[in-house]
């Protein structure tokens, strides 16, 4: 295990609460909540990030951005202008800064139907005030905000659905306005950042391979295709999903239809520094995108109670 990792702060949504959990050192199994934060009345949550001292929450819905504390007091909020009738397609997504004093939403207006592209906003984390709004040339569904755990830079990869994936980076400026980097992409969907922040990884949307990249240039790394497992493209696929499970170990999760039409999935492990597929790893869950490693030896899933559990590879082993 990798001890030096920070605890992360884990959110779930359920029965108009938001429960955060810690990830400590040395603890497995079904996680207790750390913290839970009532949601205002009527409000449905679309994503959420919650503060490591555990006392503040921000969350996401279809039409807003809301702060609270813990105690459910409205700090501050912010809707989206005008407001939507569209119920689906359209996921805001936010992400709290690596200091804890900026919140970076994701609002995909154009799905949401207010006749105009997407914006990337810059809140002030203690009053909501914006900091800086970039207008996006996207129609996007939703995104994933990704920190970086050294430079704080903040990525952004926003799926178009058919259209592709475009992937972005925002730095925040003390004195000034944030800069952006848009990669020469369209076709490559960021899934994790390495947990000391010297590589990324990314799949295509096509599902034919994933590779790895340099922070922050983008430079490829290198490139694994299906073949490189031992699999057939024709009928195995790439999967969205996977992660660092340590700062050069990542998991690849390949998956296809077997003929009789039932679909399968089999993790596997990557050496990044090496560039090459090393084995699978089992990991016993019935949906490939609700396993999410961690980057410190463990990785999560989810229970039937809705709390997480984590997991290592003893820790497996033994509940296996």
């Amino acid at each position: 295990m990798i001890s030096a990792l920070p605890p992360k702060v884990i959110t779930r949504h359920r029965d108009g609460q938001i429960r955060a959990y810690l990830t400590h050192p040395g603890v497995f199994g079904t996680l207790e909540p750390a913290a839970v934060f009532p949601t205002r009345a009527g409000d449905e949550v679309v994503e959420s990030v919650v503060r490591p001292d555990l006392e503040r929450v921000v969350y996401t819905t279809l039409n807003g951005v809301v702060c609270l504390t813990r105690a459910g007091d409205v700090l501050w909020a912010s809707d989206f202008e005008p407001h939507s009738a569209v119920r689906h397609g359209h996921r805001p997504g936010c992400v709290l800064s690596l200091d804890g004093r900026t919140v970076w939403v994701y609002r995909p207006d154009a799905m949401a139907g207010r006749d105009r592209g997407d914006q990337w906003v810059l809140h002030d984390a203690d009053s909501g005030r914006v900091l800086a709004r970039r207008e996006l040339e996207t129609v996007g569904h939703g995104a994933g905000h990704h920190v970086h755990p050294v430079d704080g830079s903040v990525y952004l990869d926003i799926g178009e659905g058919q259209d592709g994936a475009v992937v972005l980076r925002g730095t925040a400026a003390a004195d000034g306005e944030p800069d952006f980097t848009v990669f020469p992409w369209w076709d490559r969907c960021l899934i994790d950042l390495a947990p000391g922040g010297q590589h990324f990884m990314t799949v295509d949307h096509g599902q034919q391979d994933v590779s790895f990249h340099e922070h922050p240039s983008g430079d490829t790394l290198c490139t694994l295709s299906v073949e490189a497992f031992g699999y057939d493209p024709e009928d195995t696929f790439v999967e969205w999903c996977g992660g660092y499970l340590t700062p050069d170990t990542v998991v690849v999760t390949l998956g296809g239809e077997r003929e009789d039409e039932e679909e399968w999935f089999r993790h596997h492990l990557v050496d990044v520094s090496s560039g090459a597929a090393c084995g699978e790893i089992a990991i016993q869950t019935t949906d490939p995108y609700e396993v999410k490693p961690l980057g410190d030896g463990s990785w999560l899933t989810d229970g039937p109670d809705g709390h997480p559990i984590r997991w290592s590879p003893t820790s497996h082993l033994l509940q296996s």
